[in-house]
């Protein structure tokens, strides 16, 4: 026999109408020795009992219930939803409503978590949004005031502090076009021109193009032996470039002198291409591996912002590949290196 508690409200009326209706039946059968008149009050009781029990339950207990539902879904009930309502929710046992409850209020806790996270990645975004911005226009505000000043008189310094503003002007220009370039991606409003390529003949003219930042640092930029045979992909091109000089000037920047930067291309299946950028420099601590996509996350404040970037160069790349409907990862040892990866769709026919 199932656990009372597990009955459907139908149920447990007729269980509580017999438990009444049993012993008073016997009780008559006793007082009158009539089976008949027994029987018939069984029947009687039982049925008045049952009637009397469902009507309690569906209309002061059932009707809260549902109250509680509409509250959950926070939602004006449709015809539908109020035939739900009215037909399917008083078939539930009392332990099936309380698992509804629990479950809505365990999503509830994780919403109001993500809430919490999201609320604390904007305070962050703002502040480290602030200081992106603060840092250059301060910059040429000390200066503008410096010439201001006479240093104007002075032709040499005056040249110089012009240059340092221009680069500081560069520097406000090229946030303001990132951030522009990651708000369009976050909208969906950058279109992709897919196209069938070699991917390994793009990493080779960004090697090339890139010359000069390797060079400085004697970095030897290879394709991993084994890689070199030429894989076909089906994406934005422009957009990969995009993607991949971010990749390698990262490398670049942080990867130490006399190093390498490999490229590793493996056709993973008849669908898929991976494609991953390796240095062997300072690498970055697991700590910060789950965050190195966010906007203007930087492992090391100081050091990296020394480095130049707006901080926004892995979050564009991240924003590139999901819009192509792909994942892109890092993996990261400190004082080893670190391999960021991401996947393409294979060549279309």
């Amino acid at each position: 026999m199932p656990s009372a508690k597990n009955f459907s409200p139908r149920q447990l009326a007729a269980f509580t109408a017999a438990i009444l209706a049993f012993p008073i039946a016997v009780g008559i059968l006793i007082l009158t020795g009539n089976w008949q008149i027994g029987l018939a009050s069984l029947v009687v009781v039982f049925a008045g009992s049952y009637w009397l029990i469902l009507v309690t339950m569906e209309r002061f207990i059932y009707r809260k219930i549902k109250l509680i539902y509409k509250l959950i879904y926070q939602t004006k009930a449709t015809k539908k939803e109020e035939m739900y309502f009215k037909y399917i929710l008083p078939q539930k046992s009392i332990d099936e409503v309380r698992a509804d409850v629990e479950a809505w209020g365990e999503h509830r806790i994780k919403e109001i978590e993500l809430l919490r996270q999201n609320e604390a990645y904007r305070k962050e975004f703002l502040q480290n949004l602030a200081h992106e911005f603060k840092t250059p226009i301060f910059a040429i505000q000390g200066y503008v005031d410096l010439l201001l000043d006479g240093a104007m008189e002075e032709e040499a310094v005056a040249k110089r502090f012009l240059e340092n503003t221009s680069k500081n002007v560069d520097r406000l220009v090229n946030l303001m076009n990132d951030l522009d370039e990651i708000s369009k991606l976050e909208r969906g409003e950058q279109l992709l021109a897919k196209q069938n390529f070699p991917i390994q003949e793009l990493i080779k003219e960004i090697y090339d193009s890139l010359s000069i930042k390797t060079q400085a640092k004697n970095i030897r930029t290879v394709i991993k032996k084994g890689c070199e045979a030429p894989i076909t992909v089906f994406a934005d091109k422009e957009k990969i470039k995009q993607v991949l000089i971010n990749l390698v000037e990262n490398a670049t920047k942080y990867g130490k002198h006399n190093g390498n930067i490999v490229a590793s291309i493996y056709d993973t299946d008849d669908q898929h291409v991976l494609i991953e950028i390796s240095d062997d420099g300072i690498g970055i601590e697991e700590e910060h591996l789950p965050r190195i996509f966010e906007r203007f996350y930087r492992t090391d404040t100081a050091r990296s912002r020394d480095k130049g970037g707006t901080g926004l160069g892995l979050a564009i790349c991240k924003h590139i590949i999901e819009a192509h409907g792909q994942s892109i990862h890092v993996r990261s040892t400190p004082d080893v290196g670190t391999t960021i990866g991401f996947t393409l769709e294979s060549k279309r026919d």
